[in-house]
């Protein structure tokens, strides 16, 4: 649905004070994905879904939407190519003097191809779908950052838009409203088969509606999979912050300021991180390696979560023994979870053992 191809973007361009703010950025995105841009604040994250709907030109690369090289337009068709693709914003953009309604058919009546009689059935059906039949004649201002947004989607899709691009649109709100927010995206793809790309710094949303994800970093797409992948498996730096600051990766507080050392010593505990996938996130598979291999396993953190409805675990433990203990306890480990991290030895004072 969706190809970008060497999308370089720069900005004052020739002059000393020149801005690289896309550096050959190439991506594909397939219809009826919900697709995920992540990145720190100037990483070129919004530049980049402005160019899918062409409000940033690059300053070379194509753009090929649905088929349609955008790139090689003229005004007039991209104007016609645009109401096929919705857009919603961080700061909703509604209009403060018009209502509910009104503001839903403002692009309608801005094509100015419809009768109000046609325009007032599609409003109707809009509100209908993300919930606020009974807002109609409210103004913006009456309303909560959760149903402002709900509007924004609404006007998004008059023009019954085959993409629908949100740029930060969570990240005004509070958890409980982005959570709706999200619901109410993952419904729409289903109902109207939209194409939906997601621009984001907040990790929450990856993990909670995103197929895939790319990671940009510096203008430059530093890496891109599937969610799943991206949470068990980050490869670089910031993927791994990322991931670390949802799902809470890496070594417990308990640890933070603990000398680990990376080989065994004597006495030494190995400190584990495992990652479960699926129906091991619920098996007691801690409980039958500490009783089958005769290890003392003490527990450091984790928890259990879910990712694209897949049970997701993450846990960090103590395993204690001899060597050859360990070595035969970790073996088990590998072959009864997802992933088994060693992340060092510890030889500090015993914990409870589990």
């Amino acid at each position: 649905m969706i190809e970008l191809k060497n999308i370089e973007k720069v900005y004052n361009q020739g002059t000393a004070q020149e801005v690289r703010a896309l550096k050959g950025i190439t991506l594909s995105i397939e219809k009826g994905e919900i697709f995920g841009v992540i990145g720190l604040s100037g990483a070129g994250k919004s530049t980049l879904i402005r160019h899918i709907n062409m409000l940033e030109r690059p300053t070379s690369g194509t753009v090929i939407v649905n088929g349609e090289d955008l790139t090689a337009m003229d005004e007039v068709k991209l104007r016609e190519a645009r109401r096929h693709i919705g857009m919603i914003f961080q700061s909703f953009n509604l209009l403060s003097s018009a209502t509910v309604a009104e503001n839903i058919a403002f692009p309608l009546k801005l094509e100015g191809k419809k009768e109000q009689a046609e325009i007032d059935k599609r409003v109707t059906e809009l509100l209908d779908l993300v919930g606020l039949a009974d807002k109609a004649d409210m103004y913006p201002a009456q309303l909560s950052g959760g149903q402002k947004q709900r509007v924004g989607i609404a006007r998004a899709l008059a023009n019954n838009p085959k993409i629908l691009l949100c740029d930060e649109a969570t990240s005004a709100l509070d958890p409980k409203t982005t959570t709706s927010i999200l619901q109410l995206l993952l419904k729409l793809r289903a109902q109207l088969n939209l194409t939906i790309v997601i621009i984001t710094h907040q990790m929450e949303v990856i993990k909670e509606c995103c197929d895939r994800v790319a990671v940009i970093d510096g203008g430059v797409i530093s890496e891109m999979g599937t969610t799943l992948e991206l949470f068990t498996d980050p490869q670089q730096a910031l993927t791994k912050r990322l991931v670390s600051a949802a799902v809470r990766r890496g070594l417990p507080e308990l640890l933070r300021h603990t000398e680990i050392e990376p080989q065994y010593s004597e006495g030494a505990k190995a400190v584990v991180e495992l990652l479960f996938l699926g129906p091991k996130a619920d098996a007691p598979v801690i409980v039958d390696v500490a009783i089958e291999c005769k290890v003392k396993i003490s527990m450091l953190g984790g928890s259990i979560d879910h990712i694209q409805n897949e049970p997701f675990g993450l846990m960090v433990v103590e395993v204690g023994g001899t060597r050859s203990e360990i070595e035969h306890a970790l073996s088990e480990l590998r072959a009864r979870v997802h992933k088994v991290d060693i992340l060092g030895y510890d030889k500090r004072k015993q914990l409870a053992d589990f």
